[in-house]
């Protein structure tokens, strides 16, 4: 570990983590944490001496109601100054939202998004037009919001590009996964080989090609959720991978380069 933390920059502002669709910041049991969305990151990125914290936003909200919880927690929990977001899938859409439509483009250093869809997600598509019609009078039933479902899909993602440009003078980075044997385990196979018919490579859920966006975007081997540390049994097992710390510390690293 003291070798990782070696590895990863100390950047002088705040950086703040965005969970994806149906996420969370911290699960509890008993009034102990059980799991974080990005297992290990926030603790091996503070080692390096980093202040970093993980937001909390409606987990089935749309993107523009996302988008103020986000913005909400900021200004309550980092009242003043600059930060860095990393946002994971839909997370990083919240962000560009954030930026470009709520006011806070003198409070956002830059934008790093991990796996989000930003072309949208033809597995959305897919999802959308077999169980909308069961689906979304079910959650109104329960009270379970359900726009997020239709943000992501790739008509909505294009007027979403239309409508929410990348603001001058933030910084706007990406990382795309590829999820290919050894890594596709079965779970993945169905929504991999949805995206890869009509996409090409992806994540299982998000392809290259969406994920794609800003200055400069890492391609990384792992599933959709590998990306923010979640094991891949398969790649655990053939000696592939055992931690993303190191690959976000390159994050870190890039942002550093950059200035900050």
């Amino acid at each position: 570990m003291a070798q990782t933390t070696a590895l990863i920059p100390q950047l002088t502002d705040p950086i703040v983590l965005v969970h994806g669709l149906c996420g969370f910041d911290r699960l509890y049991a008993l009034r102990r944490p059980v799991k974080d969305y990005f297992p290990g990151i926030r603790e091996r990125l503070e080692a390096a001496g980093n202040r970093v914290y993980t937001a909390r936003v409606s987990p089935t909200s749309g993107v523009a109601r996302r988008a103020a919880d986000l913005k909400r927690f900021i200004t309550r929990d980092m009242p003043a100054g600059p930060v860095h977001v990393i946002g994971h899938s839909m997370g990083g859409l919240d962000a560009r939202y954030m930026v470009a439509k709520l006011g806070m483009e003198e409070r956002v250093r830059s934008v790093t998004t991990v796996g989000t869809p930003h072309r949208g997600s033809s597995f959305a598509d897919w999802g959308w037009r077999r169980f909308a019609r069961v689906l979304v009078p079910f959650l109104r039933l329960v009270g379970i919001p359900h726009q997020a479902f239709v943000d992501l899909r790739t008509d909505s993602c294009q007027r979403f590009n239309e409508d929410v440009p990348d603001v001058p003078g933030v910084r706007y980075f990406a990382v795309a996964g590829v999820c290919e044997k050894p890594w596709l385990g079965p779970e993945w196979t169905l929504p991999h080989r949805i995206v890869n018919r009509v996409e090409g490579p992806n994540d299982g859920v998000v392809s290259v090609a969406s994920a794609t966006w800003g200055s400069h975007t890492d391609v990384w081997n792992g599933d959709h959720l590998n990306l923010v540390n979640w094991p891949n049994r398969f790649a655990c097992r053939h000696g592939l991978w055992t931690d993303r710390a190191p690959d976000y510390g390159r994050i870190l690293r890039r942002l550093a380069g950059a200035g900050f």
